[in-house]
């Protein structure tokens, strides 16, 4: 999964441009939720829909891939009036193709979006996938799904708002976090047990720091910030965090932890908490470093350690909670499932997008080692000890509402303002409190062109 996150925050901001002018030319006038393309009334009979042929398009490979194939055959036995026709793509490909592809009439039925506003709400905007409305109501989508999941498929319908209004897509029984990863062999050689609170995390990085072991693995070459936004995570106010996020102007960054984040980062770091030249070394080599043996900890997401079956028992991962014991992490579903507003069978696709929230579903992504969403019963293997510290955080995520998305959705240039300038900040050349201005400047500017 890292190398596809990886993908999406390098590529959404790059085809963002291109994307939009496409979708101005191409939007019903001008624009807007192309709302005579909904269905007037929807049915949930799918075996009652006679022959059907779907299209899905998707970017998963690998475990990913197997996942998807499973799901579709399991619906497809469900239903054998059904057939869908998967084609996968290249993220990258996907990304920059998928607003065409959606317009044309032999186009994909389902696709996979990428949330915010570079891809999903283009697309919507350009009223190039369905309004999901009719669809949340028919299958009970707004209480099946925690809130801040829900959230990250919506947007208002005069598309000035992410995060409320309506459905223009749907997540799926599985997720991808931002945690906390820690060594489970170097842990017990330290007599440390894995923490459960920052404060213990902190002290056992002074212990591991104090027996010559790297607290945590890490590199910021390439702007790397999963430990920032993991630990903003545990410092902030949910509410406001993703309030921020999805466009509310009158909440700052100063109002979220960034800067209590930044100043605790720049304090690890200060302290050689980090490898002494972690300034020189890029995401992938910290990632085989960590996987190889060097670090106690590292904040990472999940699946993006690339752990075979026998490492999956010698790493393992915390969520860390929030002072008041609530659990809230970073996370989403690992793709945003859209429907073409040119679909022939909406109404059989959108029964797919349900089924991809099953428990089954669920179910079928931690037997393949993926982490699971809203599949709080799951059987995890044992014997996989980040897979069960990985479901657990999950669990613990739907059952407190704790999830807020990633920071850079809040514009197409974010990821971009917080790495460079926390390597600023890692340089001593920015301060915490000018490293939120800059974030403050970089939202509050896009929110001024959206309006």
């Amino acid at each position: 999964m890292m190398n596809v996150l990886r993908a999406r925050v390098a590529t959404t901001a790059a085809v963002a441009a291109g994307l939009a002018l496409t979708m101005a030319a191409c939007a019903p006038g001008g624009g807007g939720s192309k709302t005579d393309d909904e269905p007037s009334a929807v049915s949930t009979d799918v075996a009652g829909a006679g022959k059907v042929t779907l299209k899905l398009t998707d970017f998963w490979g690998s475990a990913e891939g197997k996942w998807i194939d499973k799901a579709v055959a399991d619906f497809e036995k469900k239903y054998p009036n059904v057939t869908i026709k998967r084609t996968t793509e290249d993220w990258g490909q996907l990304n920059s193709t998928l607003n065409l592809q959606l317009q044309d009439d032999d186009g994909p039925d389902i696709a996979t979006a990428n949330n915010g506003w570079q891809s999903l709400g283009t697309l919507a905007k350009g009223g190039l996938v369905l309004n999901l409305d009719p669809y949340a109501k028919a299958y009970g989508w707004n209480s099946s799904v925690p809130t801040t999941i829900a959230r990250q498929n919506k947007f208002t319908t005069d598309f000035k708002t992410m995060g409320s209004g309506s459905w223009f897509s749907t997540p799926m029984a599985r997720t991808s976090l931002i945690g906390l990863y820690y060594n489970a062999d170097k842990l017990k050689k330290l007599g440390i047990d894995p923490p459960k609170t920052l404060d213990e995390l902190e002290a056992d990085a002074a212990k591991a720091k104090a027996a010559g072991e790297i607290p945590f693995e890490y590199g910021s070459l390439d702007g790397s910030t999963s430990v920032l936004l993991g630990l903003q995570a545990v410092l902030a106010d949910k509410d406001k965090l993703n309030d921020y996020i999805y466009d509310d102007p009158s909440v700052k960054a100063s109002d979220v932890a960034m800067t209590d984040a930044v100043t605790t980062v720049k304090k690890w770091a200060d302290a050689g908490w980090f490898p002494k030249d972690f300034a020189g070394i890029d995401y992938q080599t910290a990632v085989a470093n960590f996987v190889g043996g060097q670090g106690v900890f590292r904040w990472e997401y999940t699946g993006s350690l690339g752990l075979d079956a026998k490492q999956q028992g010698h790493f393992g991962y915390v969520q860390l909670p929030q002072a008041d014991g609530k659990t809230v992490g970073v996370g989403a579903a690992p793709g945003a499932m859209v429907v073409s507003a040119k679909s022939k069978h909406p109404d059989v696709a959108a029964a797919f997008l349900d089924y991809l929230m099953s428990p089954a579903v669920g179910q079928t992504a931690v037997d393949l080692g993926l982490v699971p969403a809203l599949s709080p019963d799951v059987t995890v293997p044992a014997s996989s000890l980040s897979l069960t510290g990985e479901s657990a955080a999950a669990k613990s995520l739907d059952a407190d509402d704790g999830y807020v998305p990633y920071f850079d959705w809040s514009s197409p240039t974010m990821l971009d303002t917080l790495g460079q300038n926390l390597q600023l900040v890692f340089a001593g050349k920015m301060t915490a409190d000018k490293f939120t201005t800059a974030v403050d400047a970089d939202r509050d500017a896009f929110l001024s062109g959206q309006s």
